[in-house]
């Protein structure tokens, strides 16, 4: 199979994401060079001391929605890992945020590397926060 076909097997819930069932991920979108991934915060689950959702869960949803998005675009036995994770965070996540969305997209697919990039917005659709990427891959 592809990368784009694991993919749609994730989204059907026939093949498990174990950082996804960590989080409790509640949604996955997928197109062959962009996936979508939701979560609805919890405070319980996914707060930091000050009573916001934890900056490494947000980077996770960002990091997740990036890289997935290099993976719907691997030709069968290619593999990727991630080189780089670049976060900007740009507004609080608090239970007011209501369910998020996670939206990745590739740059750039070239031979060796791709550049992909993901936004993430809280459920009134304002820009949380968001990330670039590198991904090497690897035939």
């Amino acid at each position: 199979m592809d990368g784009y076909e694991q993919l749609t097997w994730v989204a059907q819930g026939v093949v498990p994401v174990p950082i996804a069932t960590t989080l409790e991920m509640d949604g996955f979108d997928v197109e062959r060079g962009s996936v979508t991934v939701y979560l609805t915060p919890d405070p319980v689950k996914h707060w930091n001391p000050i009573g916001m959702m934890h900056g490494g869960v947000i980077s996770t949803l960002l990091d997740t929605a990036a890289a997935c998005s290099v993976h719907s675009t691997l030709a069968a036995g290619e593999t990727y890992t991630s080189l780089d994770l670049n976060v900007k965070f740009l507004r609080a996540v608090t239970e007011e945020s209501g369910r998020l969305r996670c939206v990745g997209s590739v740059a750039h697919r070239g031979r060796r590397t791709a550049l992909a990039e993901a936004h993430l917005y809280d459920a009134a659709d304002r820009l949380v926060a968001q990330a670039t990427s590198t991904c090497m891959i690897f035939s």
